[in-house]
């Protein structure tokens, strides 16, 4: 299991973190019918039950959303990926099917509203720790280009920063040839539910990327 831990320097600023670890092989391919169709029930149910300004009222992002404006970065403007999946599911803007690890990142955001950091094992070089970008860090995220990550809460390895709630760099990116993946749920709420939700997750991984040898892990 990759050796990972939270930054006594995190702890201080927000005592109430934790994240709910998987690591497992997998098949890395175009989402089955299936898994589409779970995935567009799920925004569908999301979209008739919220409204945009309910996102940041439930209690996993609010909760998150005080935690950044305690590390010193805007939430608006750095938001949580998952805070952004479910802003675009209930404007109706579609979300974008690129791989089953992808889709099913997606599908336990929107049931748990925690955000999903999800890596290539191969390309990672531990130890990680979980900490707070400088101001002399940055990154290039997945389709964002670069990201200036000096306060948000960010993985690093010995090679550098790559991996936050808000956007994953490039660096680390899960791609068709990825055979064995990290993924983290990140809570700001404490353990609270990270364990059902990792439990999802695993059965998801073994229905649709024939997971193999998946450990689970909650670190806090």
């Amino acid at each position: 299991m990759l050796d990972i831990k939270i930054s006594e320097e995190l702890k201080l600023k927000w005592e109430n973190i934790a994240i709910g670890s998987l690591e497992a092989d997998v098949v890395v391919k175009t989402s089955d019918k299936l898994l589409i169709n779970e995935l567009d029930q799920a925004c569908e149910e999301f979209a008739a039950t919220h409204k945009v300004e309910d996102i940041s009222k439930l209690q996993v992002i609010a909760d998150s959303r005080r935690a950044y404006k305690t590390f010193g970065k805007d939430p608006a403007r750095y938001r949580l990926s998952s805070e952004a999946l479910l802003r675009r599911i209930v404007k109706e803007k579609g979300i974008y099917h690129i791989s089953n690890i992808v889709d099913i990142n997606n599908l336990i955001s929107i049931a748990s509203f925690y955000s999903i950091c999800a890596f290539d094992r191969a390309k990672l070089n531990p130890p990680v720790k979980f900490t707070i970008g400088t101001k002399e860090d940055e990154y290039y995220g997945i389709g964002r280009g670069l990201i200036n990550i000096e306060n948000l809460p960010v993985f690093e390895d010995t090679e550098g920063k790559f991996g936050s709630p808000t956007s994953d760099s490039e660096r680390v990116k899960i791609t068709d040839q990825t055979k064995q993946i990290s993924m983290n749920i990140i809570s700001f709420s404490g353990v609270n539910d990270l364990e059902n939700h990792l439990k999802r997750l695993e059965e998801n991984l073994i229905q649709f990327a024939e997971a193999e040898h998946v450990k689970t892990e909650i670190i806090n």
